[in-house]
């Protein structure tokens, strides 16, 4: 299960995962990186869990700390959803969902067993260009994380 690999990659970090109520902070998880916790809300999702894990284990692995510049922090966050959104969705599985759904983001985050906002965000990464998709693309030829033949 994806939840083992995080839990597995912040136990290599030395990492440790408490919950609690965060309800108060605005927040579903956190990474205090001087004390290498990550605390998670105690009431998550079985769709939530995996997401808000990813994204703070992906703090954790880079040691992110809050700043005083808002749009580095945004940054910040935004990589970190990119990357969870990235473990979580298998984008052959993503190709057939797109299709069944007929890109319905509700319907679509369900099967694939996601919230709507790691569909949205993985969705924000895919290029397509004629009958293929890109996952990540960058500038340069060749460059991306993933490339998919698609049916029009």
């Amino acid at each position: 299960m994806i939840d083992r690999m995080f839990f597995d990659m912040l136990d290599d970090l030395g990492v440790r995962v408490e919950y609690a109520d965060l309800s108060g902070r605005a927040r579903l998880g956190e990474y205090i990186h001087r004390r290498k916790l990550v605390r998670l809300h105690h009431d998550l999702g079985p769709r939530e869990h995996p997401f808000v894990l990813g994204h703070e284990t992906w703090h954790a692995i880079n040691g992110d700390e809050p700043s005083m510049f808002p749009q580095f922090d945004e940054k910040m966050e935004r990589r970190a959803d990119e990357w969870a959104a990235m473990q979580l969705i298998d984008p052959m599985r993503y190709s057939e969902v797109e299709r069944e759904c007929i890109g319905h983001i509700p319907t679509m985050a369900f099967q694939l067993g996601v919230v709507d906002e790691a569909l949205e965000v993985y969705i924000s990464m895919l290029s397509r260009i004629g009958d293929t998709v890109y996952v990540q693309p960058r500038m340069g030829a060749g460059i991306w994380t993933e490339r998919i033949e698609v049916v029009a």
